[in-house]
């Protein structure tokens, strides 16, 4: 694996996930706080701040980056804020990333943080013809489950998948997160839970698909060189962030966008989704073979079946054979979601991706108490964000 782009993580953190209706700030700074704990690094010693920027939590929320700098106390730090919706975690990553590879920052702290409104995560108020994100709500009623439930209708007209093999999805990751403390469920399902919970968009039920949640999450990363420095041997290692973008003719449906076809009858090399891991594992010089456990984006408890595809940890068709022979649990061969997921999380936007770092990390440290993966040494982490926004990160130690 090159380690001539590898930075370091130092430490991780997290607020834990619920409903809890107060400020996205206060989120963040407990994260972020956590972070700086875990790491062992003083405040004043870190140079860039780079927030997870959170467009339903007013003006701090789109300079999230100044907000949080402010709330842990002005400290001269340089500061950046992303948006790249689901993706947005893994995109500050990469902002952080990038400066200290250039030599322009040292120790740089990554903060994503929401406070998210009761149900679906609808746009923003107010007319706005130009806005596809407001058009697909208001001329086609398509909020996001209806296209969780396109694409789950997808892999049973492809593949044969069944609700049933769904619903062990969420079973599955339910178990996982019994043991995760910052997990908003931590209590076990059976398939019949799911079959017999409300149907939300065919085929898809209740306990299908994730909810809307308050959370936060924060990392504090490095060069290698500062890492050992400070006494760091066993690093754990951000051997590359991707966050590609698609390219036409995009083949296959594509939430919110409609899929395009070609007129001189043209398919890309790789779908969208597919794009985003090729390149993270471009980028670390790896293979899938290489890769011991995944967190993906389950929206839905089809989508994690998708992303089992997309990253290529097996054959297209094969997810639900990997489900249903124990291979995706704790103890299998690739362990998807040792986390819980978003099954056990909800969404809360901005600190998504930086989440799943975190608990690559502490899976690659041995410190994932309750659902340690044995053995862990490569990660990948997985999720897309609207309108070709996409994201993958690969850890190593």
């Amino acid at each position: 694996m090159s380690a001539s782009h590898d930075i370091a993580v130092l430490g991780v953190g997290m607020h834990p996930w619920g409903k809890w209706g107060r400020p996205f700030t206060e989120y963040g700074v407990i994260a972020a706080r956590a972070a700086l704990d875990d790491a062992g690094i003083d405040w004043r010693d870190v140079d860039l701040v780079v927030g997870g920027e959170t467009v339903r939590n007013g003006y701090a929320g789109y300079v999230a980056g100044a907000t949080f700098a402010q709330a842990l106390g002005w400290n001269g730090a340089r500061v950046a804020t992303s948006y790249a919706a689901c993706a947005t975690g893994a995109q500050a990553l990469d902002t952080a990333r990038a400066r200290i590879l250039a030599g322009l920052a040292e120790v740089a702290l990554v903060v994503g943080a929401d406070t998210t409104p009761k149900g679906f995560l609808a746009p923003n108020a107010g007319e706005r013809w130009d806005d596809p994100d407001w058009l697909r709500f208001r001329l086609l009623g398509m909020t996001n489950p209806a296209y969780f439930a396109l694409y789950a209708r997808r892999r049973m007209d492809l593949y044969g998948a069944t609700p049933e093999d769904f619903a062990q999805v969420k079973v599955k990751n339910a178990r996982h997160g019994l043991a995760n403390p910052n997990a908003r469920y931590r209590k076990e399902v059976t398939v019949e839970d799911v079959l017999g919970s409300a149907v939300v968009s065919d085929p898809l039920h209740l306990l299908d698909i994730c909810a809307t949640s308050d959370g936060a999450a924060a990392v504090v990363v490095s060069s290698t060189e500062y890492a050992r420095k400070i006494g760091l041997d066993r690093l754990v290692r951000v051997n590359a962030v991707s966050t590609v973008t698609p390219t036409f003719p995009n083949t296959v449906l594509d939430m919110p966008n409609i899929s395009t076809d070609s007129r001189q009858g043209h398919r890309p090399e790789r779908t969208f989704k597919e794009s985003i891991a090729h390149a993270a594992y471009e980028e670390a010089g790896i293979g899938p073979v290489d890769v011991g456990l995944a967190e993906v984006y389950d929206l839905s408890t089809a989508l994690e079946l998708d992303w089992m595809e997309d990253l290529g940890l097996c054959e297209r068709g094969q997810a639900e054979s990997l489900l249903r022979a124990g291979e995706t649990t704790l103890g299998g061969r690739i362990p998807v979601n040792p986390s819980g997921g978003l099954a056990c999380f909800g969404e809360a936007v901005p600190a998504q991706a930086l989440a799943q770092v975190c608990e690559v990390t502490w899976q690659l440290r041995g410190h994932a108490t309750g659902r340690q993966v044995e053995d862990a040494r490569v990660g990948i982490t997985a999720n897309q964000g609207l309108f070709g926004h996409g994201s993958a990160v690969v850890l190593s130690t």
